[in-house]
């Protein structure tokens, strides 16, 4: 079953083989351009959890909000221009790339939404970038 919260709104690469096609959020498209991050910060969306939950329960509105706020997960939208350019403590190279999944500390970066919009936002520094989500729903990591 596909995920509405990862409705397709663009997708990532160009389809040569071996390489992974990544769904941008919707939410991406909210936010790209609008806000630019700087220096070696790096701006990641975070999906909205749905309303029912995979063993049939209801979430509530209150219960939804602090489980987001609380996200291991994100969707990179955008990377610093200064992102992953210091050698010495990133020696192979960037973590992440734009439209990967990712995990990060709980409760990580500066928190924002936009003016009439629903989807939370997050600045993290490229250093707060835990793992890349690959494989697997990214709704489907949850905190233990």
């Amino acid at each position: 079953m596909v995920n509405p919260v990862l409705a397709q709104a663009g997708v990532l690469g160009d389809g040569s083989p071996g390489q992974q096609q990544i769904p941008m959020l919707a939410a991406a498209e909210d936010i790209k351009g609008v806000l630019i991050p700087t220096g070696y910060k790096i701006l990641v969306c975070i999906p909205r959890l749905e309303e029912q939950m995979k063993n049939g329960l209801y979430r509530t509105d209150q219960n939804r909000a602090l489980e987001e706020t609380a996200s291991l997960v994100g969707q990179v939208i955008a990377l610093g221009p200064d992102a992953y350019r210091d050698k010495g403590r990133f020696p192979q190279g960037p973590w992440c790339k734009p439209g990967d999944y990712i995990m990060m500390r709980a409760y990580s970066g500066t928190r924002f939404r936009r003016a009439g919009y629903k989807y939370e936002y997050r600045l993290i520094n490229d250093d707060t970038v835990e793992a890349v989500v690959s494989n697997v729903d990214p709704t489907d990591i949850e905190r233990a």
